[in-house]
């Protein structure tokens, strides 16, 4: 019974370990839109709030 438990266990870790491989459709587009100096999520098409000049 403990063998049948931990075989179900290591199947259910390995399957786990598969689907966190694949690459999500959108991924590439999601670290697209980071602003490359802070790091933070951009909306739309305008400059990050980092790159406006603040006079």
């Amino acid at each position: 019974m403990v063998f049948k438990i931990i075989s179900v266990f290591l199947i259910f870790m390995m399957v786990l370990a598969l689907f966190g491989r694949l690459r999500f459709p959108g991924q590439q587009k999601l670290n697209d839109m980071k602003c490359p100096k802070c790091g933070r999520y951009r909306i739309g098409k305008g400059p990050c709030a980092c790159e406006k000049d603040r006079s």
